[in-house]
């Protein structure tokens, strides 16, 4: 069992005993997914979806009302990839709320972690997370991915692995993004169903394809990796 931890910077507007319910159920998914997250660490993702929880009322960061279920597909489905992040800069296109870059911020630390997205006041939520949360090792940039110049000013070099979880199609993404990419490098898009049609469409083969598993979620996940 783990040691109890503080509120942190939890919101006043989620109850104690919501809190012990986001816990529990982050606790339980992340041992099911067979995940070793800190207990400092797991309060930062809670956090988290406490801000996210928060600007929702008012800005409408994602489609996603209720923090239980901000556990399971934000922060579990995102972290669904950690086992396959073994890099030092990681580039996440159209990143939203800071998905799935933010939980892998906090979960790997020594990762440099990079999101883009060209919506503004996503943006800003993500600039502000990065400053609660105390994220050293993650970059918000505002604009668009293809617009983006390396070596730049927000991308001093190329990137070991660049992800998104929903942003296109698997060729325009690589299309988009593929002077971003390092020699060696590859594309993690992490997907619904094996998008057997997006394969046809661009001619792309996937070097390999990784079936994602997220507790409480009972819906196909896959990870599609391109080199």
């Amino acid at each position: 069992m783990s040691a109890p931890v503080k509120n942190g910077n939890m919101p006043a507007n989620l109850k104690q005993d919501v809190l012990a319910q986001l816990r529990a159920k982050l606790e339980a998914g992340l041992q099911e997914m067979g995940l070793q997250i800190a207990v400092e660490q797991q309060q930062k993702l809670l956090d988290y979806v406490a801000l996210i929880y928060k600007w929702n009322q008012v800005h409408n960061l994602t489609a996603v009302r209720e923090p239980m279920e901000m556990v399971t597909l934000h922060i579990l489905d995102s972290l669904s990839v950690l086992p396959y992040i073994d890099c030092k800069r990681l580039l996440d296109v159209g990143a939203g709320a800071g998905l799935p870059s933010i939980p892998l911020a906090i979960c790997l630390p020594d990762l440099q972690v990079t999101a883009i997205d060209a919506v503004q006041k996503k943006v800003i939520f993500m600039r502000q997370a990065k400053a609660q949360l105390g994220l050293t090792n993650f970059n918000v940039i505002h604009g668009r991915i293809e617009e983006q110049e390396v070596p730049g000013k927000d991308m001093p070099e190329k990137f070991d692995v660049i992800t998104s979880r929903a942003f296109s199609e698997i060729g325009l993404f690589v299309k988009l993004t593929k002077h971003l990419l390092a020699d060696g490098g590859k594309w993690l898009a992490m997907k619904g169903m094996v998008p057997q049609h997006e394969f046809d469409k661009s001619g792309l083969r996937p070097a390999d394809i990784k079936v994602l598993k997220v507790a409480g979620l009972d819906a196909e996940r896959h990870l599609i990796v391109l080199e």
